[in-house]
């Protein structure tokens, strides 16, 4: 067996993994790596900048804040239709998962316009109404969430709705066989063997929506210390030759990013670890 796979292993083989490997560094590692040497090309001068820098501060504030609860949003909505996907039967299923897929697919400027087309204050759909409710959606913080959140929706459902496959039903069935309620089969018994995929997914969700840049674009209005974001920030400093300032953003951003793969990559582990201790137990 040993010998057969070593003769698979040939000169096209090797010549895969170069370019596979070459394509990576290129493409992803080598300007993610750029960022942080540009960063740091005068010592730290250019991190303690940005944190001096009030308008800076409230727009990393503001990323963080909306990355957060559309984060919460998207946990709690995501496991919701989890369990509506895996565990019942209706008209529409396949139409409803198709629609979950929908931001991965669609730019996020588009996105954007359509939140315009339907909260704008002016021309709205729901716009005007919400606005009597004193309300402001469009070009406030209310906006920037709803882009935030819709681009990065999928990500929680499509980490739990294979381990739900996986599962099964032979618990919850045994949990409500003894006389468990359902939010008790739930709390009990699916959400333990479910966390972390859903932690997985709160993960991804929030790097993906640290780094929202289109849809919120659109729908912030960019309005210095209150609707720019960190990466609206980062657009702004390079557009105006300052880009020290705007790699230094970035390279937050960035660390953001690799810290939660970092995060993603032991939890993983972890689970892998887990299930295949339940798994021999």
């Amino acid at each position: 067996m040993a010998e057969t796979r070593r003769a698979a292993a040939g000169p096209a083989t090797y010549l895969l993994r170069v370019f596979v490997i070459a394509y990576l560094v290129l493409l992803v590692a080598w300007p993610v790596v750029l960022v942080g040497t540009n960063t740091f090309a005068n010592g730290t001068q250019a991190l303690t900048d940005v944190f001096a820098d009030p308008d800076m501060v409230a727009a990393l504030r503001l990323s963080a804040i909306a990355a957060v609860v559309a984060t919460v949003i998207n946990t709690v909505f995501g496991v919701t239709i989890s369990m509506l996907l895996v565990r019942k039967q209706f008209p529409g299923k396949r139409v409803l998962s198709a629609l979950i897929d929908l931001p991965l697919s669609v730019s996020p400027i588009v996105v954007g316009l359509a939140l315009m087309l339907v909260y704008g204050g002016r021309n709205g759909w729901f716009g005007p109404t919400v606005e009597d409710w004193g309300l402001q959606v469009v070009f406030a913080t209310p906006g920037i969430v709803l882009a935030t959140a819709f681009v990065s929706l999928p990500l929680v459902i499509r980490e739990v709705v294979p381990v739900l496959h996986e599962l099964g039903t032979e618990q919850e069935q045994a949990a409500q066989s003894l006389g468990a309620s359902g939010w008790q089969t739930f709390w009990r018994i699916t959400l333990p063997s479910i966390k972390w995929a859903v932690i997985y997914g709160v993960v991804l969700t929030l790097a993906r929506s640290l780094g929202e840049f289109g849809a919120v674009k659109v729908v912030s209005g960019n309005v210095l210390g209150e609707t720019r974001t960190a990466t609206l920030a980062v657009e702004e400093r390079y557009l105006n030759f300052d880009q020290e300032g705007a790699y230094a953003v970035a390279f937050l951003l960035a660390s953001v990013s690799v810290l939660a793969i970092l995060v993603v990559f032991v939890l993983r582990a972890r689970g892998t670890r887990h299930r295949a201790f339940e798994r021999q137990s």
